[in-house]
């Protein structure tokens, strides 16, 4: 009775060992990068300006390279959302106030992705905050649309580009 007693809290360790190793063995991540054209303009300061984005995706393959399919991918979430101008290189984000990215598909509402609500000055890259929102619907899509949504404080005397790195943690069932 007492090898029972001792040897049953070494297989439930040893039991939630496995079940931990094959969650990480399932969850993967997938990198998307977008370049993003702020056009030059007069706009009014506080005047939010929406650009949408349209990208085209091929999670099928990403799938299949960590041995799943759309169809056994349970949860969706991103996982980190960063901005970087690019273009021109001595630019910096204080043009912006605020920034909001959504993402939506021909077949699925137009949900958020992420914000920041207050730009740091100074800097050229900045990381936003991720809304939470479950995207497993938006990642099985063969495309999407990003919709930007950046509220500025000064006109924008010339075009910049801003390249927009995503990573979404996905976790799925093996085939």
């Amino acid at each position: 009775m007492k090898k029972v007693l001792l040897l049953a809290p070494l297989f439930l360790l040893l039991g939630f060992m496995s079940c931990k190793k094959i969650k990480q063995l399932l969850t993967f991540e997938i990198s998307t990068s977008q370049n993003i054209k702020v056009p030059a303009s007069a706009a009014f300061i506080a005047t939010p300006v929406v650009l949408p984005v349209p990208v085209s995706v091929n999670s099928n393959e990403t799938f299949k390279n960590n041995n799943t399919s759309a169809d056994l991918v349970k949860d969706v979430s991103l996982s980190k959302l960063s901005l970087t101008i690019t273009d021109p290189q001595a630019e910096n984000f204080d043009f912006l106030s605020k920034i909001k990215i959504s993402i939506g598909t021909d077949q699925n509402d137009i949900v958020p992705l992420a914000y920041l609500d207050a730009v740091p000055k100074g800097v050229s890259s900045i990381d936003l905050t991720s809304s939470g929102t479950k995207l497993d619907k938006y990642i099985k899509a063969p495309s999407y649309t990003l919709y930007t949504e950046a509220t500025v404080n000064r006109s924008i005397a010339r075009e910049i580009t801003v390249r927009a790195d995503s990573k979404f943690k996905v976790t799925a069932d093996p085939l």
